[in-house]
């Protein structure tokens, strides 16, 4: 299988204007003048032809535990094959991989075929397109879950959301899971913290839950997003969504350009216990909460899955049942 090299690549969706070009990946819609790139850095103009510039290189992979993702309900206690490259069409300014966002680190050509020999050396269960945004990299991602699903594995993407709705729509039939960000439910948040907008984020949080297998985080960043009035709103906007999405409630450490403190412990405490209030599937990250990896059976209240880091106990779950009530429970195995 051969890999067309960065260097020619021409980029898809998008149109000439004039000697710019218009970019239709993301809502951004970047107009993009000879010799300079998008928002996200990494989509060029070059003679009046967008380019795809990071075409098959990475800046970062690695084997890690698919809750790492993080992905709670979909092959619990897998490893997976998970690479990065560089560039963002977001500016988080608490962004935890601001390194690559900002284009910081070298990056390195890659093959595909060198991907699905190392996933299989590794007894990965396919690949994690993750540590950057991956919809930016949207040709190679593609090809690569293409490439992946053929060889029958999976296809993982940890994603902020922002991509048209016609991008989505053709890499969503190779996706098999995503975890995407919602950051929060105020369109201020998006445009001052994130340099987005909320809408197009929640319109493919909907259309990928139609189509695969979704899981959500949102990171509370102090003073920002983490009041009571706005968790809610984001719980509300799951139940209304799916409620059994699984939601990841996350803890901000200062990052980047974000100096606030820590969010507190209780904050985060009481989150989970409004959004268990709705929601089935709840989990607290970066933070130790009694409990607060675990799943429990919404039907009979066992403990179906303990997990503690990336330890994982799935002996409650016998497929994709309660094996104490013998209830369907939203899980991918």
């Amino acid at each position: 299988m051969a890999s067309t090299s960065a260097s020619d690549k021409v980029a898809a969706h998008w149109v000439p204007d004039g000697d710019a070009v218009l970019c239709g990946l993301c809502p951004h819609r970047c107009r993009i003048a000879e010799g300079k790139a998008g928002i996200c850095g990494v989509r060029e103009n070059r003679g009046g032809t967008l380019f795809a510039a990071t075409y098959g290189k990475v800046a970062a992979i690695a084997v890690d535990p698919i809750e790492k993702k993080p992905l709670f309900h979909f092959h619990p206690g897998a490893r997976i094959l998970s690479i990065g490259s560089v560039g963002c069409n977001f500016r988080c300014e608490f962004c935890q991989n601001y390194h690559l966002v900002l284009r910081q680190v070298p990056v390195e050509p890659v093959q595909i075929e060198d991907l699905l020999r190392t996933a299989r050396r590794e007894n990965s269960v396919g690949i994690a397109y993750t540590y950057n945004e991956p919809f930016i990299q949207f040709e190679f991602v593609l090809e690569c879950a293409k490439a992946f699903r053929a060889e029958g594995m999976k296809n993982v993407l940890v994603t902020n959301g922002f991509v048209n709705p016609k991008p989505l729509a053709e890499l969503l039939p190779f996706v098999d899971a995503m975890n995407i960000d919602l950051k929060s439910m105020d369109p201020a948040f998006y445009r001052k913290i994130c340099g987005g907008n909320l809408d197009p984020v929640l319109a493919t949080i909907r259309a990928a839950a139609k189509a695969t297998h979704v899981e959500l985080t949102t990171l509370l960043y102090t003073g920002h997003n983490d009041a009571e009035e706005q968790v809610r709103k984001g719980i509300d906007f799951v139940a209304e969504t799916d409620r059994e999405i699984p939601l990841h409630l996350s803890r901000y450490f200062p990052q980047h350009r974000a100096t606030v403190p820590p969010t507190p412990p209780d904050r985060l405490a009481a989150a989970y216990r409004i959004a268990r209030e709705r929601l089935p599937y709840v989990y607290v990250g970066n933070m130790h909460l009694p409990g607060g990896e675990d799943t429990v059976c919404p039907e009979c209240r066992a403990t179906v899955i303990r997990r503690e880091g990336y330890r994982v106990d799935a002996r409650g779950l016998s497929g994709r049942r309660c094996a104490e009530c013998g209830a369907s429970l939203r899980f991918v195995v």
